[in-house]
């Protein structure tokens, strides 16, 4: 097995079964009061959580998030993600899509649009890598799955705790701008568990990047999970670095609260998002949608095909109640629905509105 798909295989069990969560830093959703409507004057049935997002039509605001790719595993839990997003009318996004690059023959493994003609489907390449590509060679790799956007992902945490990660980090704002303008779909500036700063927000903005996912901290720690890979290999540097900066980033709420602000016409939310509950106060903050990853994987890996149904069943219940219960009819409703702002999310800028 070469590096990358043994790398992805050790992410695919890290993150479903290892101790690779924040351990003191949480997303911030727990300061999120949205307040109860004892008189919503509204039925279940009346509320609608649909949407429209790069010309598709959702159900909800959910987003499957990109986690895996590249092997065998990886391609069984791709398509089981697809079939149950497309039945469900979510969007999905890919893992990295690097192994392609070196492995040709691991384009199969992130091949699901024969599953799911009609998915929402993010690409998803490392800003490293497509600064490393001509705009011909990135198109070539999301026209190959079919993506509807493509997230260029920002990960410098996670790549110089990584024993063989990425260490020059240049160049990747201007990578996003070629590729914002020369692609034929719409490029997302995607973080990995670390979240995107008001000041980063502010730098895309002025390039003209209009779509983001924040992926800020508070769930898994990609640097966690490089620390325990690391800790296998017994690299000093990498378990080190990893102890130090676990907890490092913007907590995802707080990163949603910053960004919200500054325009964006996709807003992502990303890292630690765990409930229908929380898509629904991320909505409320600004965001678009609202992503899950390891919960999902989880929930497959316990219950197979049904349990992942189950588990994201219950995500849109969720969030269509807490809608009906601020008196939400629509999204729309629910980003001016009323609520309460605790610290240390309000030092953010995050405001109440009660």
């Amino acid at each position: 097995m070469d590096l990358i798909a043994s790398r992805k295989n050790d992410h695919l069990t890290l993150t479903a079964d290892g101790d690779v969560g924040f351990r003191g830093t949480t997303t911030h959703f727990e300061c999120v009061r949205l307040q109860h409507d004892a008189l919503p004057e509204l039925a279940e049935a009346d509320v609608s959580s649909e949407l429209t997002v790069f010309g598709k039509r959702l159900q909800a605001p959910v987003l499957v998030a990109g986690m895996t790719g590249g092997t065998d595993e990886a391609e069984r839990v791709n398509r089981d993600l697809a079939r149950a997003c497309e039945a469900r009318g979510l969007a999905l996004g890919l893992g990295s899509q690097r192994a392609m690059l070196k492995r040709p023959e691991a384009a199969r493994t992130f091949m699901v649009r024969d599953e799911a003609p009609n998915l929402l489907l993010f690409g998803n390449i490392g800003g490293i890598q497509a600064a490393q590509m001509s705009t011909q060679e990135v198109a070539d790799l999301v026209g190959m799955v079919g993506a509807d956007a493509l997230c260029v992902h920002l990960n410098p945490a996670m790549e110089v705790v990584q024993p063989e990660g990425d260490r020059d980090f240049r160049g990747v704002l201007d990578t996003l701008v070629r590729l914002h303008e020369q692609l034929p779909i719409p490029v997302i500036a995607k973080e990995t568990g670390c979240g995107l700063s008001r000041r980063v927000g502010q730098r895309l903005r002025a390039a003209g990047i209009r779509h983001a996912d924040v992926s800020g901290a508070g769930g898994t720690s990609w640097v966690g999970v490089e620390t325990r890979r690391a800790e296998a290999v017994g690299d000093p540097r990498g378990m080190r670095l990893g102890q130090a900066y676990w907890d490092w980033g913007v907590p995802t709420a707080a990163s949603i609260a910053m960004l919200a602000p500054l325009g964006f016409e996709t807003l992502i939310a990303t890292g630690g998002v765990t409930s229908g509950l929380d898509i629904a106060k991320a909505v409320a903050l600004g965001a678009t949608l609202g992503g899950i990853a390891r919960p999902v994987l989880q929930a497959l890996r316990r219950g197979g095909a049904e349990g992942l149904g189950q588990y994201l069943d219950g995500i849109v219940e969720e969030l269509r109640i807490a809608m009906l219960l601020t008196g939400s009819k629509d999204l729309a409703a629910l980003r001016e629905c009323d609520r309460l702002i605790s610290a240390p999310l309000s030092q953010y800028g995050a405001e109440s509105r009660v």
